[in-house]
């Protein structure tokens, strides 16, 4: 027995104490183990990456190098799993990858048009004046997305308001005044005769109506995913007044601008034309750009193809001709980025003044139609005790 003690004591000497993992070191390895995991998934919001873009291109340029320059970049970022993927990115490099290469491994946090803006620069050697033109390119495209943002939240929050006041009206208060009007004995006005069997429907199917709403947002979403349902949104929404010319524009300058920073930067005309299919997220101008490609790869020229393209206006059919003619593609189709980059923030000025009227005027006729039928029965009344 004796001899068993000893033999278990000298087996824990030897073996050493067990190294005991605290409750906080156990809880962020679990969390590091998340980020690993969301790394290749997660997609990086664009203000993050036009303010990695900015840095990069500027510790760069001050001639400190990549690997220090991104390890830099991991410390200063706030987003743990981009903090991940910069330290993935760093080691790739370190273990002897390419930038580009290094950067191709996570496509949701690096778009087609940085890991190919990479790519050219590494191969002319001006990869911090290549990235200095890419987050001017993104920091572009954010305020254009604050810009319409901006537009969209004060009619979305006036309609998202008009719709729960209705609907506290609808369950909560007319049902209060249909048990009123009961006791007149008297036949009711059409108004409130509707309204109060809106209330009633609504309260007896509010949970059906809620979830076929959940239903329908579900498979909308699954439909507007594949190109059927991503092409009759896109006609759809070109048809509406005012936003259809909107979504046109911004449409037009996305493309303009891609095609202008791709092609100043030295990447190949087909594989710009593939970027800027990609990037566009407009049936009408991934379409262009396929026969634009086909078009160019059999030896023709950009103007010859968008001259046949409904969906592109004479301007810029004429300042692509213009450029193809003065040998300056490129600088032409950002002319014509900047020039709808105007148009937009202009069309944004004009939709936000036309909006603000409207939605008063909407609310005024929803909700005094609703209080006007809820008090027509009392007026009526007090018409006839005065008679």
């Amino acid at each position: 027995m004796a001899n068993i003690s000893a033999a278990a004591a000298s087996g824990r000497s030897s073996s050493g104490p067990r190294k005991r993992v605290s409750f906080w070191e156990s809880q962020r390895l679990a969390k590091q183990k998340q980020y690993e995991k969301q790394a290749r998934r997660k997609k990086i919001k664009l203000d993050q990456l036009t303010v990695f873009t900015q840095q990069l291109s500027s510790m760069l340029e001050a001639g400190l190098p990549l690997v220090s320059a991104l390890e830099a970049l991991q410390d200063q970022t706030e987003d743990p799993v981009f903090q991940v993927v910069i330290r993935n990115v760093k080691m790739d490099i370190s273990g002897g990858t390419a930038f580009s290469e290094a950067v191709a491994k996570y496509p949701n946090a690096f778009p087609n048009l940085f890991i190919s803006m990479v790519e050219a620069g590494e191969a002319s050697g001006g990869l911090a004046h290549i990235l200095g033109k890419v987050a001017v390119y993104f920091e572009d495209t954010v305020k254009l997305i604050k810009q319409v943002k901006s537009a969209m939240t004060y009619p979305i929050a006036v309609i998202a308001l008009a719709v729960g006041l209705v609907q506290v009206l609808l369950i909560f208060v007319i049902p209060v005044f249909a048990e009123m009007f009961s006791s007149f004995g008297k036949e009711l006005p059409k108004p409130t005769q509707i309204l109060i069997s809106t209330s009633n429907f609504l309260k007896s199917y509010i949970l059906y109506i809620l979830a076929g709403c959940v239903a329908l947002w579900y498979v909308m979403k699954r439909l507007l995913k594949t190109p059927r349902g991503r092409r009759v949104k896109d006609v759809t929404l070109l048809r509406v007044p005012v936003l259809g010319a909107l979504i046109q524009k911004i449409a037009l300058s996305r493309f303009c601008r891609t095609y202008a920073i791709l092609l100043k930067s030295g990447v190949p005309i087909l594989r710009t034309l593939e970027i800027v299919s990609n990037a566009s997220g407009n049936t009408y101008i991934e379409l262009a750009c396929k026969d634009i490609s086909r078009n160019i790869s059999q030896g023709g020229q950009l103007s010859e193809t968008i001259a046949d393209i409904p969906y592109f206006p004479p301007t810029v059919k004429h300042m692509a001709r213009a450029g193809e003619q003065t040998g300056n593609v490129d600088g032409m189709m950002g002319k014509i980025a900047d020039f709808y980059d105007a148009e937009i923030e202009t069309t944004v000025d004009a939709l936000t003044s036309l909006m603000e009227p409207m939605l008063i005027v909407f609310l005024g006729v929803v909700i005094g139609s609703i209080v006007m039928a809820m008090f027509l029965p009392i007026f009526n009344l007090a018409g006839v005790v005065g008679g």
